[in-house]
């Protein structure tokens, strides 16, 4: 084959190449980088979409930091991460511990475990609204049975928090039991048999062998819930609405109430912002892990 004709090759694959590329990039830009710069400025305009856009400056930005219910967010999805972590950090680990051990049935106990996420969300908050319910609802008639009082679930401002941390924790573990499992399996047996050997317990060579081993992983998956968490919506939405007196309006929710309940899009465009900035600063944190495992 001749020069021009190989050049010509090159140059077609080339430009087929850069077509993909270029498409790619377009999509990219048109539905993620356009919304993230857009939703950035319209943080300093006043925007009701029925006239047009005002340039204000700071001022969407100022009236977020008066407004009390703002502290009172973050300190909501504080609260809420924190929980989420003590139960849902640790739930599926042990579950993943656990069904490790087993040696029949596997396929079925992690296909049980994952059903729950098979579920749509909605779907999910409906059953445990159910369960919540302070009439009929299954975890009263429970502690009825056990003649104990009923429980107002999502009612009580002390309660109202942690129940829709256990939704969340339900809904959400199968994920990470299934990650905990894969790595799990990646531990050298023969590292357990020497353990065995040198008499460890099970408690011994959970704290001296699985958990040293499976170190990295444990650090990013709870990078990634603590992300995961400072995002929750659906579950307060559905089950509390923010309620009871505000105990729990959540970050998130709030964006909401600001964008579609008042038609304030530049303040809900001014807690975005605020919110994307601390979830950079943990996908910083979670980006220098994964360079420097790798």
């Amino acid at each position: 084959m001749n020069n021009p004709s190989r050049r010509r090759r090159r140059l077609s694959e080339h430009l087929v190449a850069y077509g993909f590329l270029g498409a790619g990039v377009l999509c990219f830009a048109l539905f993620s980088w356009y919304p993230i710069i857009r939703g950035w400025l319209l943080g300093f305009q006043e925007v009701t979409f029925s006239q047009p856009a005002t340039w204000v400056g700071w001022d969407n930005y100022r009236r977020l930091f008066d407004d009390p219910l703002f502290v009172t967010a973050w300190k909501n999805t504080g609260y809420f991460t924190l929980l989420a972590l003590v139960f849902g950090f640790a739930a599926p680990f042990l579950t993943a511990v656990v069904l490790n051990e087993f040696r029949h049935a596997r396929s079925y106990l992690r296909m049980t475990v994952y059903l729950p996420v098979m579920l749509p969300p909605i779907v999910t908050m409906l059953l445990w609204r159910w369960f919540y319910d302070p009439g009929p609802g299954l975890f009263n008639n429970v502690l009825e049975t056990l003649h104990l009082p009923a429980q107002q679930w999502l009612e009580s401002e002390n309660l109202s928090m942690i129940s829709l941390v256990l939704v969340s924790t339900w809904a959400n573990m199968g994920t990470t039991t299934l990650i905990y499992l894969a790595a799990l399996g990646s531990i050298p047996g023969e590292v357990y048999e020497a353990a065995e050997l040198d008499g460890a317990s099970i408690r011994q060579r959970l704290w001296h062998v699985t958990i040293p081993q499976m170190r990295f992983i444990l650090m990013i998956t709870l990078l990634l819930q603590v992300i995961g968490t400072m995002q929750v919506f659906i579950e307060p939405y559905v089950l509390t609405g923010g309620g009871p007196d505000d105990a729990t309006v959540t970050v998130l929710l709030l964006l909401y109430r600001y964008a579609f309940v008042y038609n304030d899009f530049g303040m809900a465009s001014a807690m975005s912002t605020v919110l994307f900035i601390v979830l950079g600063l943990f996908a910083a944190v979670y980006l220098r892990l994964t360079r420097s495992k790798g």
